[in-house]
């Protein structure tokens, strides 16, 4: 399994910024995926932005051209930069990883709040 941790999550007024950090506790080249998902109340989990197989990027339309999903190997790092961030926004912010058996392991999550 991969542990994760997620930091940076807080409460910003629209059009702010915020940048989310995960550190995971393996080096991110043993990892085939990994990606942001957020959840909003009362709704499923949904993708924000990830990373997959041979430098492929994904990004849900939501987060096009406003959000950058970003990662540093070395640190084992990976980073989710959100420009012009709108209320709808709002949700629990989760760092998510593609383990060796296959399937997801994730972060406790970290809140971000958009204030109107």
């Amino acid at each position: 399994q991969v542990q994760l941790v997620e930091s940076g999550g807080g409460l910003v007024q629209t059009g702010g910024s915020l940048t989310l950090s995960c550190n995971a506790s393996q080096s991110l080249f043993n990892i085939p995926a990994m990606g942001w998902y957020r959840q909003a109340p009362g709704k499923q989990r949904e993708l924000v932005a990830r990373f997959l197989r041979f430098g492929r990027i994904n990004y849900a339309d939501a987060a096009k051209g406003r959000f950058t999903i970003s990662r540093d190997n070395h640190k084992n790092e990976m980073y989710l930069t959100m420009n012009s961030l709108k209320p709808e926004d709002t949700a629990v912010y989760y760092c998510g990883a593609q383990n060796s058996e296959g399937s997801w392991d994730w972060g406790q999550g970290t809140q971000v709040t958009v204030s109107s």
